[in-house]
């Protein structure tokens, strides 16, 4: 008799550990299978911890870069004074008939006759002619000197033919010329002793 015991109760812990074993293997098939579905409907705005970790950083997208404000070239140069002036940029080779106010009236090429220019600084108009023969032989009309560099007297006019200067380094004149049309601006703005400001 106790051997049958036994022998049932062996038994009966065989089948228990087989259920036991068989309910694992399905707990573990169900819980792959809703892990496979849940990736499988994950939306594409889920991002992967361990993807986006060892992304590249040029994936990031850069800052706005500011704009460059824009400069107007033909704006009065900087530092050029206050009040009523004539403003005369050696580089630039080009003048500005600015008012009281600070505004500009009218703004122009001009061309020089040579090499020699005036230091940067302030002069004053001091003398006028309206036409003459100019150091380089050219008649010339609406004269406005206002500086002098060495022997060489440098003054805004006009070649009354209408032409332009080649500028000639071997030349020692002052003349800065400009179009007729301007000359005439010139002449009717640079009165003697309105102030001619020279920047470089």
């Amino acid at each position: 008799m106790r051997r049958t015991v036994c022998e049932r109760g062996a038994q009966v812990a065989r089948g228990s550990s087989g259920i036991v074993a068989g309910l694992t293997a399905v707990a573990v098939a169900v819980v792959a299978f809703l892990a496979y579905q849940a990736s499988a409907n994950a939306p594409d705005s889920v991002v992967d911890v361990s993807t986006s970790a060892s992304a590249p950083a040029s994936t990031k997208k850069p800052a706005a870069e500011k704009p460059t404000p824009t400069v107007d070239p033909l704006a009065v140069p900087a530092g050029s004074g206050t009040g009523l002036r004539v403003v005369y940029a050696l580089k630039q080779k080009r003048v500005w008939l600015v008012g009281e106010d600070g505004t500009s009236s009218g703004t122009f090429p001009v061309v020089p006759t040579s090499s020699v220019s005036p230091p940067p600084g302030s002069y004053a108009v001091y003398s006028r002619t309206g036409a003459v023969n100019g150091s380089d032989g050219v008649p010339i009309e609406h004269v406005v000197r206002f500086t002098q560099v060495g022997d060489a007297v440098v003054g805004f006019s006009a070649a009354q033919d209408g032409s332009l200067p080649t500028p000639d380094p071997t030349l020692k004149t002052g003349g800065v010329r400009m179009t007729r049309k301007n000359a005439d601006q010139m002449w009717s703005f640079a009165t003697v002793g309105v102030k001619v400001v020279v920047v470089p």
